[in-house]
């Protein structure tokens, strides 16, 4: 269950920065920074629970690993961030740490 608990926190940390960067836009700023707000409480709670059965370093790189790699594509196929292959690779690189996290557990 912690795992699942962790991947529920994953989804919630990619809403927090999308919530932050929606704002900066400027739709409907309260809105969105209160999404962010709610995204990054739900966030913790998950993790906390993730904590009770996952070693606490593994469950932080695989949170924040996973929350990163989302928030970069989200940046790209939703914000048009600039992709570029090196950026990609850095993707898979913390893509395939946190996999070799999850097999090393």
């Amino acid at each position: 269950m912690g795992w699942f608990y962790l991947l529920v926190a994953a989804i919630f940390e990619v809403g927090w920065p999308f919530g932050l960067k929606m704002a900066a836009l400027g739709n409907s700023k309260i809105f969105w920074i209160i999404f962010a707000i709610i995204a990054m409480t739900l966030s913790g709670v998950f993790l906390f629970f993730a904590q009770k059965t996952i070693p606490v370093g593994t469950a932080y790189a695989v949170w924040t690993g996973i929350g990163a790699a989302c928030t970069f594509a989200i940046g790209v196929l939703i914000f048009h961030d600039t992709f570029s292959l090196m950026r990609a690779l850095g993707v898979i690189l913390i893509l395939f740490g946190v996999a070799l996290l999850k097999i090393g557990h």
